[in-house]
């Protein structure tokens, strides 16, 4: 059970930092309410889900390369902390500033999809981050656990989503900013923390 909740809490800690789908799902939730917020965050995670098919089908079958474990536990490190210390910068900045009429909630899924598909730094941060955690698992848990403990990440993002909808819709106008500098900052030190974690196993192969 524990390692089933700190995967849920990867996935959070990778939907929690303040970015361009955060950003937009706010907007759309202070103007529009929950489901309009909800369907643009669902966008985002349905390319989520198809990055993570995608690295699954094509990683499973040579994570047991020694090379190729370092190789994504370097570079998950490195998406990670960088992430993280992304979003420890720019904590709280986020621009209210544009106003726009009400929008269908098919509308919003599609503009969700699209902002996460056309951002080029998508696919490498999943190659990256996911590829780590494929590694990771297999290595320790086996292939058969693979399935449950990537479920376990879309858990965490699935439930920061609803959060997110939740408090945009419910806080409006009023949405108070020290609170999404708070979960920023705690979000951008989790993804250091875990960029740290790959890091070491980096290390740890790169000694052996």
């Amino acid at each position: 059970m524990g390692v089933l909740l700190s995967y849920i809490l990867l996935g959070l800690s990778l939907a929690a930092p303040i970015g361009p789908i955060n950003a937009a799902q706010l907007d759309k939730g202070i103007k529009n309410g929950f489901w309009h917020s909800w369907f643009l965050g669902m966008g985002a995670t349905f390319v989520d889900i198809l990055y993570m098919l995608a690295v699954y089908i094509g990683a499973v079958s040579f994570l047991s390369n020694e090379f190729i474990k370092l190789f994504l536990f370097a570079f998950g490190c490195f998406v990670l902390i960088y992430t993280g210390v992304e979003g420890l910068i720019s904590a709280g900045k986020i621009n209210r500033d544009s106003r726009a009429k009400g929008d269908t909630v098919l509308k919003c899924f599609f503009s969700g999809f699209f902002l996460s598909i056309t951002n080029p730094l998508t696919i490498l941060f999943w190659i990256g981050i996911y590829g780590s955690v494929l590694a990771k698992t297999a290595s320790t848990y086996g292939e058969k656990q693979l399935l449950l403990y990537s479920g376990a990440m879309f858990i965490g993002i699935f439930a920061w989503d609803v959060t997110m909808a939740a408090l945009a819709s419910t806080f409006r106008r009023y949405l108070a900013a020290n609170v999404l500098i708070g979960v920023s900052v705690v979000s951008g030190l989790s993804l250091v923390g875990f960029g740290l974690y790959f890091g070491w196993q980096a290390l740890q192969l790169l000694l052996h």
